[in-house]
């Protein structure tokens, strides 16, 4: 994986496999030092129960907080230092999008023994994506469209750089070591063409946008069938359009990537360019998480297989 990456899963050789835990140095997290953190910050919210989120999240732990509220606590230094671009940016961006996002209502400060700063937000409604079962993938297909094409179009103004803002060709060595070290569980040649692909792809031409750069399943939230919300915005920023089509792959099962790619007028050299951070990115995910996180490892599985049947084309 490519230095960024890094910043949310470091060395896959450094995983420490404790009940739990899928990061080396991850803090201890239990539901007493949720109820300290909130005692002794938020005493106006002390008295309500607290209960661990499921799915875990690879990122951040995340704890219910009563009926209306959620405390996410980073796994990592590198995911803390997330927390202050979240609470800046999240309340400026969710006015011009067709589907809700996080919003801030309080920070956090180190304290209880946990060491870095924390967030809570407001509880969002929906249940993640299950891919395979999603009742009405076209639909879901156009309101990805419609979130995609919206962030994409709110302006760049003083934006950081995305998470996943460099160009496709510098994860070039850390997409082949991961390949060299699922040899035996990946398809290395099918998968080698697919991404020589797109390194040839034609770089972007027009200037960096607003791009949430994970658009997967357990960042989704669907309600009656309906995209209702988009979280874990920690890689939020400006960078190629194309890192938001992981989605068809991650998401979409063959023919309603169509509708996606019609949707967002997507030519073939950014199609290639997001099928290579499809691929790129499940990798990575692949050789981090296939002994910590064996649901993660098995998105990440589906996603290389979907990705090396597409055929390049929606």
């Amino acid at each position: 994986m490519n230095p960024a990456d890094n910043r949310r899963h470091p060395d896959p050789r450094r995983v420490l496999m404790q009940p739990g835990k899928m990061h080396a140095d991850e803090p201890d997290f239990t539901e007493s030092l949720v109820h300290r953190l909130i005692a002794s910050q938020f005493p106006h919210w002390a008295g309500l129960p607290v209960e661990p989120v499921v799915p875990v999240g690879t990122s951040n732990a995340m704890y219910r907080l009563g009926e209306d509220l959620v405390v996410r606590l980073p796994r990592t230094a590198g995911t803390a230092g997330e927390v202050a671009m979240e609470q800046r940016w999240l309340p400026r961006l969710a006015p011009w999008l067709p589907a809700a996002i996080p919003v801030p209502l309080g920070r956090g400060v180190p304290a209880e023994g946990y060491p870095w700063h924390w967030s809570v937000f407001r509880w969002l409604d929906g249940a993640n994506p299950v891919v395979g079962e999603i009742a009405e993938p076209g639909q879901l297909a156009t309101d990805l469209a419609d979130f995609v094409t919206s962030l994409h179009g709110i302006d760049p103004a003083d934006a950081p750089p995305s998470f996943r803002s460099e160009p496709l060709a510098a994860r070039d060595a850390s997409t082949r070591a991961a390949l060299a070290a699922l040899h035996e569980a990946v398809d290395t040649g099918a998968a080698l063409t697919v991404w020589e692909a797109a390194l040839g792809a034609s770089a972007p031409t027009g200037p960096a946008v607003w791009i949430h750069a994970d658009l997967q399943p357990g960042n989704l939230l669907l309600a009656n069938g309906r995209l209702s919300a988009v979280i874990d915005f920690g890689c939020m920023g400006l960078g190629d359009a194309a890192v938001d089509l992981i989605a068809a792959w991650y998401l979409l099962p063959a023919h309603a990537r169509g509708v996606f790619r019609a949707a967002l007028n997507t030519d073939d050299s950014a199609w290639a360019r997001g099928r290579g951070w499809a691929l790129s990115t499940a990798l990575g995910e692949l050789r981090y998480y296939r002994e910590s996180n064996p649901a993660m490892a098995a998105i990440a599985r589906h996603v290389i297989r979907e990705v090396l049947t597409d055929g390049g084309s929606a």
